[in-house]
């Protein structure tokens, strides 16, 4: 699977390999402008990943991907030449590590120019190799085979990849190999000037260099053409311009390769030659990448599904993925209240469909008419998706302003919450509860994150919030509200500006609406719903994104209706479930089909989406039985209380990023406060104009992340929440790799 690559900026033409072919000894002779060098060679002639365990030290993918880059980085001088990197066997053949030669120089993405086999058996074998490129992101360019007359595959192939957009063409195969070595190389000398002097190959030399330079004026006019041609999302479009859109060209693990046309002018002036540069995915594209982009499992997971199902109609019909998916989140949640799943499209309509629930439970149950105004009981700055049923659930100071549009039709309620300053783990009061800030006295901070979590030595803040629960409901009762549904997005508030709320006082909320003189059960099941539904919107904050399987788990309550996106499906398909109770399903069982739960998409539960979510929870799962993130829990572990324990336990909340990177930050001068738990970290930037969502106190930050110093080999992409600079990894992220964005937002908060 030779990878070539033509930037126009090397000097020769140069050949690299993992292992070192015969005909390297013969391409080195053809000219002084052309070097052959071999950066891995093993004493045996065996697929790399035996021939690699003679080594001293073990060669790891990184290792080799480095030493690819560094080298070809060598050759970028600015002069015109070619460089070509060749691999050692097939496409799917193990690299020293073990892992495909696909997958180890995925990263690179260079365009490839693949060698097919044209003896017997080899159209499948090409096909296949192709295919499996393909599948993994690559652009194969070009497809040479030797002309054989027996088996003809050279003709078969060249009109199938014809139909593909891809140039096929073949060359006469090279002289036997002689005995008499001078012979020999006189023999190649001339195979190798009559063959580059046919019209097929000559013909492929230019169109390769085309395809490059054509990818390269298509890369630096993507901007300007987004900024006639596509309407963002999130942004006003005033800020936007051609110099500032960022073109993405590919994306593999934790990094796009993107393309600036602002920083490609910046880079000029201090002499830098790439024209793409890695960027850290700090928001985890919009919060959904859980395994890694291209990953390749997910994939041929994606694939498989295609190629099985396609689209099936899914009213009145099962499909073997959804099925299963149903199955696993009803017993992973490990909410026994929670028995039905509900498909949709993204997250605002699964949060659309899960207000649709428990509205129409709540009204069943207390008899309500269609005249009556219900309200919904959430938290302020809360945000649910962008359907106008979602808007009118928000709680409207989240934009500042209220548009007409937006009716607001529901009850908030400020809340404590969690903040680390200058050190310490604070919980703060808001400012509206007056006298709260006395109340708290020494309950108000906390040596540990773990201590937030510890409800039971937390007695003094649990009576208050009852108290405030108690009041406030007591006050809506009094005041003829009806109130159809508590929402609740637990412990992180996304969208609304990344607020971490006090898991003591949402525990209190959930459990003051189900008080049973509010609206009792109507019958003796522990698992139906009491006072009024419960709706956990774990969007953003379920399926590992905070640590655990089920946001809902860090309070210790089961809701009675939860939904699940994002991370859903590891970041690749968009797909969202709505759990429910059977006591919410119930509510809309009746003989009258205009009772049922009439909403739906022409995709609900795509049989693609749902095979990869499998994938995706499959992996995830195994991630946290194995031990995966173990190396990340140490950092946020605590000395043990008793001298006969161990001198650490285990801590029930920990963060990817370390314990003492967060407390360090919080320090900074221009730091509010911080916190960080999973894979999130926040941090709150001070602003003399006040905090909120129009904020600009971040931007800086922001924007000195992803510029990047000279010289540095990626940079950081990431979002803001007004003053507020959130970062995410994938649950798949090093620590190492973490470790430097570590070091690359300590100084940027400078």
């Amino acid at each position: 699977m030779p990878t070539s690559t033509s930037n126009r900026k090397t000097s020769d033409i140069v050949a690299r390999t993992i292992s070192s072919p015969p005909h390297l000894e013969h391409l080195s002779t053809l000219s002084k402008n052309v070097r052959a060098k071999c950066l891995y060679q093993f004493s045996e002639p065996v697929s790399p990943h035996i021939a690699a365990r003679s080594s001293l030290e073990p060669i790891s993918d990184a290792s080799v991907l480095a030493a690819v880059h560094d080298e070809l980085s060598t050759y970028a001088t600015g002069e015109d030449g070619i460089a070509i990197v060749e691999t050692a066997g097939g496409v799917l053949s193990p690299s020293p590590s073990g892992s495909s030669q696909a997958d180890l120089y995925r990263p690179l993405r260079l365009p490839v120019f693949m060698v097919g086999d044209h003896q017997l058996g080899g159209i499948g074998t090409t096909i296949s190799a192709w295919e499996s490129l393909h599948l993994r992101g690559y652009d194969v360019r070009s497809v040479a085979l030797f002309a054989e007359d027996r088996y003809d595959n050279h003709s078969y192939l060249k009109d199938y990849f014809a139909e593909r957009d891809i140039h096929a063409f073949s060359i006469p195969p090279p002289p036997e190999r002689m005995t008499n070595a001078v012979e020999d190389a006189q023999s190649m000398r001339q195979y190798y000037e009559q063959a580059g002097n046919l019209e097929d190959v000559t013909a492929f030399t230019e169109l390769f260099l085309h395809a490059h330079d054509k990818r390269i004026s298509d890369l630096k006019s993507m901007p300007a053409e987004a900024d006639k041609a596509i309407w963002h999302p999130f942004m006003q479009h005033r800020e936007r311009s051609k110099d500032t859109i960022v073109a993405m060209d590919s994306a593999y693990g934790d990094y796009f390769q993107t393309y600036s046309r602002q920083r490609e002018s910046q880079a000029s002036s201090a002499s830098e030659t790439a024209l793409l540069k890695p960027a850290f995915d700090g928001s985890a594209s919009w919060w959904t990448q859980g395994l890694g982009h291209g990953n390749p499992q997910l994939a041929l997971t994606a694939a498989h599904a295609a190629g099985r199902y396609g689209h099936v109609m899914f009213a009145g019909a099962v499909h073997e993925p959804a099925l299963r998916l149903a199955q696993t989140l009803i017993e992973k949640m490990g909410n026994p209240r929670l028995s039905k799943v509900f498909y949709s499209d993204n997250g605002s309509t699964g949060m659309e469909v899960a207000v649709k629930m428990a509205l129409r439970a709540a009204t069943v149950r207390n008899g309500w008419s269609p005249d009556d105004e219900i309200l919904i009981l959430g938290l302020k700055n809360s945000y649910h998706g962008d359907t106008i049923g979602t808007m009118d659930l928000s709680e409207p100071s989240i934009y500042n302003k209220k548009v007409e549009w937006y009716s607001g039709r529901g009850h908030w309620l400020d809340f404590p919450q969690v903040k680390m300053r200058k050190g310490q783990w604070v919980v703060e009061p808001p400012e509206e509860w007056e006298g709260a800030q006395a109340t708290f006295g020494q309950g108000s901070t906390f040596d540990s994150l773990d201590d937030v979590f510890d409800f039971e030595m937390r007695s003094q803040d649990q009576s208050l919030y009852n108290r405030y629960c108690e009041v406030m409901l007591a006050g809506q009762e009094k005041a003829g509200k009806k109130i159809g549904a508590l929402i609740l997005e637990p412990i992180l508030l996304g969208a609304g500006g990344m607020m971490f709320a006090d898991p003591l006082f949402q525990r209190c909320l959930v459990e003051a609406v189900r008080n049973k003189s509010l609206n009792p059960r109507s019958s003796r099941d522990e698992n139906e719903w009491a006072g009024m539904p419960v709706i956990f919107d774990e969007v953003f904050t379920g399926l590992y994104r905070l640590g655990r399987f089920s946001a809902a788990s860090f309070l210790d309550v089961d809701p009675d209706i939860v939904v699940n996106a994002k991370l859903l499906t590891g970041g690749l398909l968009p797909l969202c479930t709505t759990t429910a109770s059977q006591s919410i399903f119930e509510a809309f069982l009746s003989d009258d089909k205009s009772d049922a739960l009439l909403h739906g998409h022409s995709y609900t539960a795509h049989a693609v989406g749902c095979a990869v979510a499998n994938q995706s929870l499959d992996t995830m799962m195994k991630m946290d039985r194995d031990g995966t993130w173990t190396v990340f829990k140490e950092s946020w572990s605590q000395p043990g209380h008793d001298s006969a324990l161990p001198a650490v336990r285990v801590t029930g909340a920990w963060s990817m990023w370390s314990s003492a990177f967060v407390k360090a930050i919080s320090h900074r001068s221009n730091v509010d406060y911080v916190f960080a738990l999973g894979s999130v970290l926040a941090i709150s930037l001070k602003d003399p104009a006040g905090a909120s969502y129009a904020s600009t106190a971040a931007t800086g930050v922001r924007d000195k992340l992803f510029a990047g110093k000279p010289g540095e080999q990626w940079v950081i992409h990431s979002r803001v929440l007004g003053n507020v600079l959130y970062l995410m990894a994938a649950m798949t992220t090093s620590r190492e790799t973490l470790e430097v964005v570590e070091e690359k937002v300590f100084a940027a908060l400078e």
